[in-house]
């Protein structure tokens, strides 16, 4: 999907693990395991990369079990290509692909870190506190 005379091309793509271990922590994410990615990124169920020039600079994924379940993950763009926009791009098609392919009444998360919520508030997203607490724990 791209617009004319527009840099940047949004593909539906997996990202290659190499590329998965580089964008996290580049855009601000915490780095995540290379045995981990390599385990996990299969188990994608849709993925999109922004690229510039060829070059990924941008990637977002939902994860879930494809029917009831649905996490939206790593949202991220690198910092030289921020405020282009991006993001909107990312979360629009991962939102429109969940919307064409999922079960109504399926239920979407995702933690929003920082002023991201904003963004997300932008695509329906709602904080559920006080009602209910987001938790993680790693292992």
């Amino acid at each position: 999907m791209q617009m004319t005379n527009d840099p940047y091309e949004l593909s539906v793509e997996l990202p290659t693990v190499e590329t998965y271990l580089r964008l996290r922590p580049a855009a601000g994410l915490s780095a995540m395991p290379a045995e981990g990615a390599v385990l996990g990124l299969p188990n994608t169920w849709h993925a999109v990369q922004v690229r510039h020039d060829g070059e990924p600079v941008g990637m977002g994924r939902v994860i879930g079990d494809g029917g009831c379940f649905f996490q939206v993950v790593d949202i991220c763009v690198l910092p030289g290509h921020q405020g282009r926009g991006l993001g909107k791009r990312i979360m629009a098609e991962l939102i429109g692909e969940l919307e064409r392919r999922a079960p109504a009444g399926a239920y979407v998360s995702l933690i929003a870190d920082g002023d991201a919520r904003h963004l997300y508030r932008k695509f329906g997203f709602r904080e559920t506190a006080p009602a209910s607490v987001g938790m993680h724990r790693t292992v």
